[in-house]
């Protein structure tokens, strides 16, 4: 193997030793490693059976006194003075640099101690198994290309295949113990009942490529919370993601961020289904999010349909009726915008009539119906559609006094194409 800093391998290698020392004395002490016992089957022959030391969760126990080795700090005094080690440095810190040291420690020194353990299946040392271990670790530091991951449980939701939502965003199905392989502590930190419910089995991940000198990482919190309120406007159920997500640097564990607390919270919805239609739409008002704060009213407006997701009556109207005049009104008020949404969203007479009375009995201070909430929903999920809610705000009134058409809406015109 071509070494890139003979220093930086020979100074984390006496790390490792010294991590396997502590570990062995320990054990000589009476501390157990658990053990896995896996079923290998063969389809042509007699099923084979394995051992496997479960190193990781034995030395994360022991992360203090690891970190408090003599060759744990020379390391990362090493470490610290390389360009190429600024982003591990970061980790842990939600965008900040809280603790270069305990940050280091835990994203350099821990996953290369474990890689280095689960190669020699334990505690009795083997220079092959470091070596491998350490050129990965190399080829994540100095490489051209840095791969990062950000996934984050999803509640409320199923879905039969991959549903890509652009940018890197995606949902799919988890495929079990992903969590757990690279954080031991994410079984106490996922959704109760995860993996075992049919809408308690999906993962919203984010994926991108970084540069080698990169030294921020993506604000994955903020990405993936713009893509729950995407499919909540899509799909009108009761989404979820996090509480937590889980962060992953070129595979290696990362770091762990709270999620938004808007994305976090369930609303009072039912589960649905994310089929390809849902999904192609919720892709687009992702992307569409993403320039709503260019305009203040449209941002005002989303804002309070997603906090009338999560509030009891009478408060719950009051966010839509404050939704629909900020998304419609412009300075007519309330009652203009109920007009201008029964016109938008209504095909024929009859539509538009009665969309026009559920929104009418919002507006006069009635609580929100079924009907009158998703009306708000839809009419959010048009303007934002349309691109430009002035313009679209104005081809309503045009086709109100019957001096133009009525705008075809994004809807229909979806359905209309399959």
């Amino acid at each position: 193997m071509s070494i890139r800093s003979p220093s930086l391998h020979a100074l984390l290698r006496r790390f490792c030793l010294g991590g396997f020392a502590l570990a062995s004395r320990e054990i000589e002490a009476g501390a157990e490693v658990p053990f896995s016992f896996e079923e290998h089957r063969s389809p042509n022959g007699p099923s084979l059976y394995e051992y496997r030391p479960l190193v990781r969760g034995f030395l994360e126990e022991r992360f203090s006194q690891l970190a408090a080795l003599e060759d744990a700090r020379v390391g990362i005094e090493q470490l610290s003075r390389e360009p190429a080690a600024a982003l591990f440095a970061r980790a842990h810190g939600e965008g900040r640099a809280l603790d270069e040291a305990a940050s280091l420690t835990r994203t350099v020194l821990l996953p290369l101690l474990v890689k280095t353990a689960e190669g020699c299946g334990g505690f009795d040392w083997s220079d092959e198994a470091f070596e491998r271990a350490y050129a990965e670790l190399e080829g994540s530091l100095f490489g051209r290309r840095r791969s990062y991951v950000a996934v984050a449980p999803l509640t409320g939701l199923s879905t039969g295949a991959e549903v890509e939502l652009g940018s890197g965003l995606g949902v799919r199905v988890a495929v079990p113990g992903e969590l757990a392989e690279h954080w031991p502590e994410a079984n106490g930190l996922l959704p109760a009942d995860f993996g075992r419910e049919p809408d308690r089995t999906c993962v919203l991940e984010l994926k991108r490529s970084l540069a080698a000198g990169d030294a921020e990482i993506p604000d994955a919190p903020a990405e993936l919370s713009d893509a729950v309120s995407a499919i909540r406007l899509a799909t009108a159920g009761a989404v979820a993601a996090g509480p937590v997500l889980f962060e992953r640097l070129d595979w290696r564990p990362f770091g762990i961020r709270p999620v938004l607390p808007i994305a976090a919270t369930a609303p009072d919805a039912e589960p649905i289904r994310l089929d390809a239609f849902r999904g192609r739409l919720a892709q687009d008002l992702r992307a569409r999010l993403e320039r709503a704060d260019e305009d203040p009213e449209l941002a005002e407006a989303l804002d309070r349909w997603e906090l009338s997701l999560f509030q009891a009556e009478p408060f719950r109207s009051e966010q839509l009726r404050e939704s629909l005049t900020a998304l419609l009104g412009e300075t007519d008020g309330l009652f203009a915008s109920v007009l201008r949404a029964a016109a938008l969203l209504g095909r024929t007479g009859n539509e538009r009539a009665a969309h026009l009375a559920s929104l009418r009995a919002l507006a006069g201070g009635e609580s929100a119906t079924p009907a009158a909430a998703d009306a708000v929903r839809r009419a959010l999920v048009e303007a934002l559609a349309h691109g430009n809610r002035a313009a679209l705000v104005a081809s309503l009134d045009e086709s109100l006094l019957g001096l133009g058409p009525r705008p075809t809406g994004f809807l229909e015109s979806r359905l209309a194409v399959g």
